[in-house]
């Protein structure tokens, strides 16, 4: 008889195509697939009670987080990242060293 640790369930979530390219990639690239991904998300989330990258709404961090989490997972090159850095740089003041 299965106990309840060893139930699993279906997740399904909707996501942005390039963002789950870019995320199947990343999860090749370091030998697991996304499922294996999620579930240690998941995991790390329920284990720790806390998400495992800072989430705030101060004005910067719509862009300085979607930022980083487009180069995280590949969805804009490099070269568009330092665009980006540099356009923000001069229009704003960022410490560019927290990134």
């Amino acid at each position: 008889m299965p106990t309840q640790a060893n139930k699993t369930t279906v997740f399904s979530a909707r996501m942005d195509s390039s963002i789950k390219k870019g995320l199947d990639e990343f999860c090749a690239a370091v030998g697991m697939n996304t499922n294996t991904a999620l579930n240690m998300f998941a995991r790390y989330v329920v284990k720790e009670q806390r998400l495992p990258f800072e989430v705030s709404a101060d004005e910067m961090a719509p862009m300085t987080k979607a930022q980083k989490l487009s180069h995280l997972f590949g969805v804009l090159s490099d070269d568009q990242c330092s665009e980006i850095t540099k356009a923000l740089k001069d229009t704003e003041k960022i410490d560019i060293n927290e990134w």
